[in-house]
């Protein structure tokens, strides 16, 4: 059995503590409540014959205020980064903490994660017009319905597996 410690990035409010409700326990709550610091929680899955304990950093979001600390990103085997398709400016928050990620602890896996993908009707801007790189090939979740939930996380521990980080 790997450990591999996995880090939820992205701005306050963008559903990272959903997604991890959603994938470990099967649930949603619309009841928000913000994180402090971090929040840890694990859960082992099976990619072949390999298992993998996924040890789940939940950070605090970032904000003008408050950033998110490197500490925090030290020893991450990957992460996804989570933006919200309802706030487009969102999105410029994760690849923003991809990249001090990359500098923490280099080159490791990361997917991008457009979440809320229930609410695309009331979204601001279409998909196809989010500002993403067109490289990045995000996947649109919702922790609310479980859409692409489980995918996320099982695509980037195949990422880790891929480039030997798990």
């Amino acid at each position: 059995m790997i450990a591999k410690k996995i880090c939820l990035l992205g701005a306050f409010s963008v559903g990272k503590t959903s997604l991890v409700r959603q994938f470990v326990h099967s649930s949603f709550s619309d009841r928000y409540l913000t994180t402090v610091g971090v929040k840890i929680d694990k859960k082992s899955i099976a990619i072949g014959e390999q298992n993998i304990t996924m040890i789940l950093w939940d950070l605090h979001g970032e904000d003008r205020l408050q950033a998110v600390r490197e500490t925090y990103l030290r020893g991450s085997s990957g992460a996804l980064l989570v933006a919200d398709g309802t706030r487009p400016e969102t999105v410029q928050v994760a690849l923003d903490l991809e990249a001090r990620l990359h500098r923490v602890c280099g080159e490791v896996p990361t997917r991008l994660l457009i979440n809320k993908a229930d609410l695309a009707t009331e979204w601001p801007v279409p998909k196809a017009e989010l500002p993403l790189p067109v490289e990045r090939n995000p996947l649109f979740t919702s922790a609310k319905t479980g859409d692409n939930v489980e995918l996320a996380f099982l695509e980037l521990a195949e990422q880790m597996l891929g480039s030997g980080t798990a």
